[in-house]
C-alpha cells in the first residue's frame, strides 16, 4: 500500500517565483531513492527550476525559480549572501548561550557525510537560544553560508545535534516514553513517534524579489509533527523527565 504523498502548501506564486511550504520527506531537488520531488508534486506550476536546497528529512519555506532569468537572479543572491535564512531547531541538551560556529566544512563523497575540516570551505552559523525544553534546547539557527548540512554538522559539533538525525550523534526517532516518567504504552504496547525525521524547519526566507520590485520575506509555519513535539516537551516537568 502507497503513502499518501504529502502536497507542499503553497506560500505564494507570480510570474517569476514559486514559494512553497515544504514537507519532510520530499525533495527539494531530483536525488536518490523513491521520494518525490517538488517540481513532481507541483505540476501545474512547471516548469520548475532549483535555486537552493533544503534536506529531504527538513521541513519548511523553499524558493523556485518560474524562469531562467530568475533562476539566474536569485542564484546570484545566494551566492553572494544577499539572502536571510532563518532555521528552527530543536537539539539534545541545554545550550549553555547564544553563540557562533565558524567552522570549516567538506564533504566525505564514501561516507555520504559532511565533516569539520581545517582545509573545507567557509562556514558560518549564527545560533539564538528560543526555549529550554526537558532535555532539549530550541535554538533559531542563521547560516551565513549555504553549506551542504551545514546547520546539522555545526551544531553536532558543539555537542548538541538535532534531537533527530542519527546521521550526526541525534536519534533516529523522538519517543516521548524517552522523556516522561510513568509514560504508558497503547493497548499493542506500541509507540508511535512524535517525530521521526529531522527536527529542523526552515521557518523564514527574506531576499530582493527577482522582478526587482523590492525585498520579499516568506515564512512557513511549523508542521503538525514538530509542533506537537513542542507541545508534549512544554507538559513535561523538568523533574519528571527521565
Amino acid at each position: 500500500m502507497k503513502r499518501k504523498r504529502s502536497v507542499p502548501a503553497v506560500l505564494h506564486a507570480d510570474e517569476w517565483i514559486l514559494v512553497v511550504n515544504k514537507p519532510a520527506g520530499v525533495l527539494a531537488v531530483p536525488g536518490r531513492g523513491e521520494a518525490p520531488t517538488l517540481a513532481e508534486l507541483l505540476p501545474a506550476y512547471e516548469p520548475l527550476r532549483i535555486v537552493h536546497r533544503l534536506d529531504r528529512g527538513a521541513s519548511g519555506v523553499v524558493v523556485l525559480a518560474r524562469t531562467l532569468e530568475a533562476q539566474r537572479r536569485l542564484s546570484q543572491l545566494w551566492a553572494n549572501r544577499q539572502v536571510e535564512k532563518v532555521y528552527l531547531a530543536l537539539v539534545q541538551g541545554y545550550v549553555a548561550a547564544d553563540g557562533t560556529v565558524d567552522l570549516a566544512l567538506s564533504v566525505d563523497r564514501d561516507k555520504r557525510r559532511v565533516k569539520p575540516d581545517r582545509k573545507g570551505q567557509e562556514a558560518i552559523t549564527q545560533y539564538r537560544i528560543l526555549e529550554r525544553l526537558p532535555g532539549h534546547t530550541l535554538l533559531e539557527c542563521r547560516p551565513l553560508t549555504g553549506r551542504l548540512h551545514q546547520i546539522r554538522v555545526h551544531l553536532a559539533a558543539i555537542g548538541h545535534p538535532l534531537a533527530v538525525d542519527s546521521r550526526y550523534g541525534g536519534g533516529k526517532a523522538f519517543l516521548l516514553s524517552q522523556y516522561k516518567a510513568g509514560y504508558r504504552a497503547n493497548r499493542r504496547g506500541e509507540e508511535r513517534p512524535l517525530i521521526g525525521r529531522l527536527t529542523l524547519h526552515a521557518l523564514r526566507l527574506s531576499f530582493e524579489h527577482p522582478a526587482g520590485t523590492g525585498p520579499v520575506s516568506f515564512e512557513a509555519p511549523l508542521p503538525k509533527d514538530f509542533r506537537a513535539t513542542l507541545e508534549q516537551l512544554r507538559k513535561i516537568s523538568p523533574k519528571s523527565a527521565t
